[in-house]
C-alpha cells in the first residue's frame, strides 16, 4: 500500500529556512556536488556571520549553513550573485548526486556534466516546482556508488553509452543513452507527480507508493520521446555494500595518469578558513554525498595544503569514518552536544577503527549513512552503541563496542 503523509515536507532552502534551536537553518543544493572557486568564498562569507564559523556538509552532497539570525537576507543576495540559487521556484528539488570520481579513475563511462545538464533542464520545466523537497536524482557511472544512495530516480550505466533507469532501486526496462540522462530523468519526474497524484498525492519519496517503480517506467515511455526507450530485461542490481570512503580520501591516482586528491571534512564541517583553502586551489571541487572534498587535479603539494588547513587526508584516520546530527545546541529535540562529545572521544582515540560511526542526539537519527554502520544514540542515561547498554559518556560507549 501507499503511504499517506499528514504533512507535506519541510526541507529547508535558503528561501524557506528551517528555524532551528541555534536560529535560522538554509540548505544550498550543489547538484553533483560541483562548486567553484567563487562559490566557495561566498559560503565562506555566510559562514563568517554564523554562530559556528562553519558550514555542513550533507548527507546528499549538499551544504547547509544554521545559526542565521532570522529575516537576514544577505546570505541570500550573497548566494545568489555567486550563482548558487539559479531558480527560487525549483530551489528545493535540486537533489542531484553523481558520481564524484566519475571520468577520474573507475566506472564504465564519464558522466561529468550529466549532472548540471539535468539541473538545468530541471529547472526549466515549471511542474517540476511542485516536486517534494525530499526527491532525490542519482546519476551513476556504473560504479554504483550513487545508486546505493537510495534515489528515487537513478539513471545506472550499463556500458559506455547506455544506461538503465531505477525507481526507488528497482531496475526497470526504460533506459537512455549518456546524452538522454536529463531527459530521462525529467520525464521520470513528471512521471513521478502523476503517480504521486494518482497514490493521493502525499508521498514524499518514490518508495513509499506501491508499484511506483512499473507505473513511473511505464508513463516514462510514454512521455520520454527519443529520450528513453525499452532496454532488454536486466538483473537484479547488485550495489556495494561497503563506502567508498577509501577511494576518496587522500592521493587519488587518475586513470589517464594524472592526480587527483580527496579530502574528509572532521564531523562533515567546513570553518570559514578551509572554506577559502579550498577556494584558493583554484579549481572547480566535488563535494560528495560521504562528506568529503575531492580536488579532480591536484599537484605534489595538494595533499599537504588540505591537510595543513585541517582537513583529513590519511584514509586511515577514524575521523573519516565517524559522523553526527547537529545535536545541542542547535536541534531542541537532542539529549546531547554529540557534536563535542564526538571531538573528544576522537581526541581520547576510543573511536572504533575502520568502524563507519554516526552518533545522534535522538531517536531520529538524522543524517545517517545509507551504509552498514554501528548507531551511537543519546538517551536519558547516556550512550547507547547498537543494542548494548547505555554508557554514561560517548567514549564509553564506542570502547564497549569495540
Amino acid at each position: 500500500m501507499s503511504r499517506t503523509r499528514l504533512q507535506p515536507d519541510a526541507c529547508p532552502g535558503v528561501h524557506s529556512p528551517t528555524r532551528a534551536a541555534d536560529g535560522d537553518l538554509i540548505r544550498v543544493r550543489l547538484p553533483g556536488g560541483v562548486i567553484g572557486p567563487g562559490a566557495l568564498r561566498a559560503l565562506a562569507g555566510c559562514a563568517a556571520r554564523v554562530a559556528t564559523g562553519r558550514i555542513e556538509l550533507t548527507s546528499r552532497g549538499n551544504v547547509q549553513l544554521r545559526g542565521l539570525r532570522p529575516g537576514d537576507r544577505a546570505p541570500v543576495r550573497e548566494l545568489q550573485a555567486a550563482g548558487l540559487l539559479p531558480s527560487t521556484t525549483h530551489e528545493r528539488v535540486r537533489n542531484v548526486v553523481a558520481s564524484p570520481l566519475s571520468g577520474l579513475r573507475g566506472g564504465v563511462t564519464d558522466v561529468r556534466g550529466r549532472a548540471r545538464a539535468l539541473d538545468e533542464l530541471l529547472c526549466a520545466t515549471p511542474e517540476l516546482a511542485e516536486l517534494p523537497g525530499r526527491i532525490l536524482f542519482a546519476i551513476d557511472d556504473g560504479r554504483g556508488d550513487t545508486a546505493a544512495q537510495r534515489p528515487d530516480l537513478c539513471w545506472l550505466a550499463q556500458g559506455p553509452d547506455a544506461g538503465i533507469l531505477l525507481v526507488a532501486g528497482s531496475p526497470t526496462r526504460t533506459g537512455s543513452d549518456r546524452a538522454g540522462i536529463p531527459a530521462l530523468l525529467v520525464a521520470a519526474a513528471r512521471a513521478f507527480l502523476e503517480v504521486r497524484a494518482a497514490a493521493g498525492g502525499t508521498a514524499w519519496r518514490a518508495a513509499e507508493i506501491a508499484g511506483a517503480a512499473d507505473a513511473i517506467a511505464a508513463r516514462v515511455r510514454q512521455l520520454g520521446g527519443a529520450a528513453a526507450g525499452t532496454v532488454a530485461p536486466v538483473p537484479p542490481v547488485a550495489l556495494p555494500a561497503g563506502s567508498p570512503l577509501d577511494d576518496l580520501v587522500g592521493a587519488i591516482e587518475r586513470a589517464d595518469g594524472g592526480a587527483a586528491a580527496g579530502a574528509a571534512a572532521p564531523l562533515g564541517e567546513l570553518t570559514v578558513a578551509q572554506l577559502r583553502t579550498l577556494a584558493d586551489l583554484g579549481e572547480e571541487l566535488v563535494v560528495t554525498p560521504w562528506r568529503t572534498v575531492v580536488v579532480p587535479v591536484a599537484t605534489g603539494s595538494t595533499l599537504d595544503v588540505l591537510a595543513a588547513a585541517g582537513l583529513v587526508v590519511d584514509p586511515r584516520d577514524p575521523a573519516v569514518r565517524v559522523s553526527a546530527c547537529a545535536g545541542r545546541p542547535g536541534c531542541a529535540r537532542s539529549l546531547a552536544d554529540v557534536r563535542s562529545d564526538l571531538r573528544a572521544a576522537l581526541g581520547a582515540r576510543t573511536v572504533p577503527d575502520g568502524e563507519r560511526v554516526h552518533v545522534v542526539g535522538c531517536g531520529r537519527a538524522c543524517g545517517s549513512p545509507h551504509e552498514a554502520h554501528l548507531s551511537v544514540v543519546a538517551t536519558p542515561d547516556g550512550y547507547r552503541a547498537g543494542a548494548g547498554p547505555a554508557r554514561r559518556t560517548l567514549g564509553a560507549a564506542l570502547a564497549v563496542s569495540r
